[in-house]
């Protein structure tokens, strides 16, 4: 038996090991690949932040207590800017981050600063440095977002200084991009000639890896000694592995580039549904956040994120806005899965209004919320029926957090009660997956995230970067908590889905359909190569696999 406190090893190659290897390489880095695919080039790193100067002496406090207003309104102006040339994903993100800066705390706290005699760069400074203190002292998902606080700060300082924001290299050739860490707004606002992205820091949940995995970018995270390389040093990326190979020859670098290209051509020549080479079907699902992150060919939505309705706002959506968003991805996919909102002190919403909690990723979040406030559950179960009564379609939904059977069966019997037919529970933490055929008595289906369940079954949290051979997903622990469901499910005739980020891992994917899962849902851009994997392998060959990692 393995050791499971052991960094796993691959259960099976890269599909495309051995082509375009960098052999001649004058040295290895190593990291954490969170998007897959190859790419070879120059690196060039990411300047540093602005300089704060030297205090000066304030005479006139009103007018610093004006310059820091006019600073967040600059910052806050851009990102709106730029979220709406990026559209998706990235543009629900930005928007979240111009909000942080509209904040009123946060200005209140900076004026204050300023009116005090405190000049305007460093009255931003201090308040945005103590906001983020408070977030990094939260852990879990807050403090990851801590990093974005770093961000707006350095833009802020910059614009009352007048220096230019932050930004990207700007070479005129293509690159291979290495930073400390790369804000959402630097990773939305990636050009055409961006390669590859490494970064010292991060996560595999990080807006990083999240958006990269949406432009199809290769990428690696916390890969320590990038920074420390030298700019036009050619490097080799490999998004699966995590390697980076140091000093490659243009022969090299071009073989990299040139069996990456043949690899993208073959996959996208794929279509149709998911299935194993000896024909039993797995569904391949996409994990959305809005309509514009449908895609035509796919065979549903295995995961409609509706958080990210909510993140921009102030205020609640109200029933009818809810209704319109809900419907218009309705209608535009034959098959939807909704999770409920999933959101909590670990992923605020200012109109929640929850208190503050020593430590959120234990606390009040998911379907908890109803607890506390029942009529936000309520008022999107009534416009998720009412847009499926408007789209003539019937969307399964399921609710996240979801720990015990009690829970389980209390959603199931609101969510029919507002006419849906269809309802399910997220499998994130332990407790729900070993009660997974109680949990099936009430509900038609489940969804394990993977993320949150290797979270919750290692004690370690999932952004912590030096723990990610803790929490990678082929652990003989979390695998054999996958399996126990994917075993209720089938002793109860009803689906059982994975949609966290090792659904979309073409290495994995073979894994977990030998365990018995049933739907795989994944970033758009996974798909092809997903697909590709489980075309190449029978069921036999995935079911051997499963037993394998298991032991």
């Amino acid at each position: 038996m393995r050791d499971d406190t052991a960094p796993p090893v691959p259960a099976s190659p890269s599909p495309d090991a051995g082509e375009g290897e960098w052999k001649g390489s004058a040295g290895r880095l190593a990291g954490l690949g969170v998007s897959q695919g190859r790419a070879a080039g120059p690196v060039l790193r990411m300047a540093g932040p602005p300089a704060l100067p030297a205090p000066r002496a304030v005479g006139d406090p009103s007018a610093e207590v004006a310059a820091v207003g006019k600073a967040l309104e600059a910052v806050a102006q851009d990102l709106n800017r730029r979220a709406a040339e990026a559209g998706g994903e990235a543009s629900e993100i930005l928007e979240a981050l111009a909000m942080i800066c509209e904040d009123p705390m946060l200005r209140e706290d900076a004026e204050s600063r300023a009116a005090s005699g405190v000049d305007a760069a460093h009255a931003l400074d201090a308040a945005f440095a103590q906001h983020r203190e408070a977030l990094a002292a939260l852990g879990g998902y807050l403090a990851e977002r801590a990093a974005d606080l770093d961000d707006l700060k350095h833009r802020a300082v910059a614009s009352v200084l007048g220096l230019p924001m932050p930004g990207l290299p700007d070479p005129g050739h293509p690159y291979v991009l290495a930073a400390d860490d790369l804000s959402p707004a630097d990773t939305a606002g990636l050009g055409d000639d961006v390669l590859a992205l490494v970064t010292e820091r991060g996560g595999p949940t990080s807006h990083t890896a999240i958006l990269a995995r949406a432009r199809g970018l290769p990428a690696v995270v916390a890969c320590k000694g990038v920074m420390d390389l030298q700019d036009g040093t050619v490097v080799g990326v490999d998004g699966t592995t995590g390697e980076i190979a140091v000093g490659l020859t243009e022969a090299e670098a071009a073989a990299v580039t040139e069996a990456e290209q043949a690899r993208r051509a073959r996959l996208a020549a794929g279509s149709g549904p998911g299935k194993t080479a000896d024909g039993h079907p797995v569904r391949l699902l996409l994990n959305i956040g809005s309509a514009a992150d449908l895609r035509p060919d796919a065979e549903g939505v295995g995961l409609f994120r509706t958080e990210f309705l909510f993140l921009d706002r102030k205020q609640a959506p109200s029933h009818e806005e809810q209704v319109s968003a809900y419907a218009e991805v309705f209608a535009g996919s034959g098959s939807v899965i909704v999770r409920t909102l999933d959101a909590g002190t670990d992923k605020p919403l200012p109109f929640l209004g929850l208190p503050r909690e020593e430590n959120p990723a234990l606390g009040v979040r998911g379907l908890r919320v109803d607890r506390l406030l029942p009529d936000v559950l309520d008022t999107q179960l009534d416009a998720i029926a009412e847009a499926a009564r408007r789209t003539g379609t019937e969307p399964w939904v399921m609710a996240p957090m979801v720990t015990t059977v009690a829970e389980a069966g209390a959603f199931a019997r609101r969510a029919r009660a507002k006419g849906i037919a269809k309802v399910g529970v997220m499998i994130e933490v332990p407790a729900a997956a070993l009660r997974a055929h109680r949990l099936l008595q009430e509900v038609d289906f489940l969804s394990i995230g993977t993320n949150d369940l290797a979270q919750y079954t290692f004690a370690a949290d999932r952004q912590h970067s030096a723990l990610a051979d803790i929490l990678d997903p082929r652990q003989p622990a979390l695998l054999e908590l996958i399996a126990m469901c994917a075993r209720a499910g089938q002793e109860a005739g009803k689906p059982v889905g994975v949609c966290g980020e090792a659904a979309g891992d073409p290495l994995l994917a073979p894994l977990l359909v030998g365990l018995g899962v049933t739907s795989l849902s994944m970033a758009p851009v996974c798909v092809p190569a997903v697909r590709e994997a489980l075309a190449g392998l029978t069921l036999a060959e995935c079911r051997e696999r499963a037993r394998a990692a298991l032991e």
